[in-house]
């Protein structure tokens, strides 16, 4: 019986144990899409402890507690941090078979050199160990990333986000690089018309602007677009419960915008046309700019109205959707396509369902000026576990071509996060390799460490430029 997490885990023969050794090990990680603090990173700091660096805005583990029967008080309340981190310990022999007990134990391995199965018994321990190294200048959140090999960092910012961490991090020098991603949800977002206009009024200032038509609203929105390029952004971002493709005009637009600037509320046809409208005018400006555009679909948020008026967003009550709506989404494209402003794309779902829609998808709009111009999106959110990621795999390798695609990211808000592309790049080795022994893929190991390194590093590293 093999070790837990011993050095070949996941690795089922010998061709994949030297795939995973000799060609994906020594690819540095390019994370392009995660939700990690640049402030955090631009002020170097270390955790308090592994309750902070671990738990604090991981619904994941959040999740799990919760289902596990603890009490709100020891996840996001005002228990201590050693009484949420032993709740946790505690939560952790029950997630067996879950992606957190392996995503667990493999960060205690890489990070802090623990290789116990946390436990209650075991909690103490490694609470006092992990802290003890978190204290460290050695685990500053520079430190680690550099531990991990990262290259780039593509962060998740709002078009109001002055950037200010951002250029601090370039100007000290640091060696890995950090960009902003360009995600403008709530610029948008009419159905809430003060919302909408609380927002329109901070756009306002940080702009210097008077947003009183849709034309001075766009005039605003392009300028923050532009910002965001001149300090390094290179990846737009869209978090959809689904793609608008809806027809409308300009004087539509006006007469919608107009009455929402004026603290309005307008029904849910008025909203599709606005945000059709809005994710065509995105998708322009990304391509005029070379950029990356992503579209993250599918899942339903917030969907426990008590918690989320307790807690708010992104703490944990989301849940798949549907499957897509990819009559809509081929629309859009075709939209863009037509006119010849369709930038590089990547679509994202929640709904395993929806793999082979969205590879089907990429390649209606393939049109040969880049390879994988349009790509289906890693494993995302609730399928980012082994079983999840093989089935992607599969449909891309199926529908597409699997050398071409940009490989995995962590969509994570924890440091701790990155052994996850090492999960993924062990998936992948012990896929080829299991069919290189087979006889379903030649035994050439050269050509085949080739295409795993492209999809662990260099196929991102040409995809996004950077």
């Amino acid at each position: 019986m093999k070790e837990f997490l011993d050095n070949n885990f996941l690795l089922g023969n010998k061709t994949a144990e030297r795939l995973y050794h000799e060609y994906a090990v020594p690819m540095p990680i390019i994370d392009y899409h995660n939700h990690l603090s640049p402030e955090y990173i631009a002020k170097d700091i270390n955790f308090n402890n592994i309750t902070e660096a671990w738990l604090k805005g991981d619904h994941y583990k959040w999740r799990a507690m919760r289902s596990n029967g603890i009490p709100e008080a020891y996840i996001t309340g005002n228990k201590t941090d050693w009484e949420k981190f032993e709740q946790w310990a505690a939560t952790v022999p029950y997630t067996i078979r879950n992606p957190l007990f392996h995503w667990t134990h493999m960060e205690l391995q890489r990070y802090f050199r623990i290789k116990e199965i946390l436990s209650p018994v075991s909690a103490k321990h490694i609470y006092d160990l992990c802290n003890a190294k978190l204290q460290t200048g050695d685990f500053s959140v520079r430190k680690l990333l550099h531990k991990m090999n990262v290259q780039y960092v593509g962060t998740t910012d709002d078009p109001l986000d002055d950037l200010s961490y951002h250029r601090q991090i370039k100007n000290d020098g640091f060696e890995i690089k950090v960009c902003p991603s360009f995600r403008p949800d709530k610029a948008m977002s009419i159905e809430n018309a003060i919302a909408f206009n609380n927002y329109l009024d901070k756009l306002e200032k940080i702009s210097d602007s008077n947003i009183h038509d849709f034309e001075t609203y766009l005039t605003a929105l392009k300028s923050r677009h532009e910002y965001f390029d001149e300090n390094g952004c290179r990846i737009s971002d869209h978090g959809l419960e689904k793609i608008y493709a809806e027809d409308y005009t300009e004087g539509e637009l006006k007469t919608i915008f107009q009455k929402v600037r004026n603290r309005k509320d307008v029904d849910e046809a008025a909203v599709a046309k606005f945000k059709s409208a809005m994710l065509v005018y995105f998708a322009e400006w990304d391509y005029e700019k070379n950029r990356v555009q992503q579209f993250h679909m599918g899942p339903i948020r917030n969907n426990n109205s008590r918690m989320f008026t307790e807690l708010g967003p992104d703490t944990g009550w989301d849940s798949m959707g549907n499957s897509v709506n990819a009559k809509e989404i081929a629309k859009f494209l075709d939209r863009l396509d037509k006119n010849n402003k369709l930038a590089k794309t990547i679509l994202y779902s929640s709904n395993p369902a929806d793999n082979d829609v969205l590879a089907t998808m990429a390649g209606n709009f393939n049109d040969g000026s880049y390879p994988g111009k349009i790509q289906s999106g890693a494993a995302w959110w609730f399928n980012d576990q082994k079983d999840g990621i093989i089935q992607h795999l599969k449909s891309v390798s199926n529908m597409g071509l699997l050398s071409r695609f940009v490989g995995m990211l962590t969509d994570s808000r924890s440091f701790l996060s990155f052994p996850r592309h090492e999960y993924f790049r062990r998936i992948l080795c012990n896929l080829f390799g299991n069919e290189m022994e087979r006889g379903e893929l030649p035994n050439d190991e050269k050509w085949i460490g080739q295409i795993v390194q492209d999809v662990c590093y260099y196929n991102a590293k040409r995809y996004f430029n950077c």
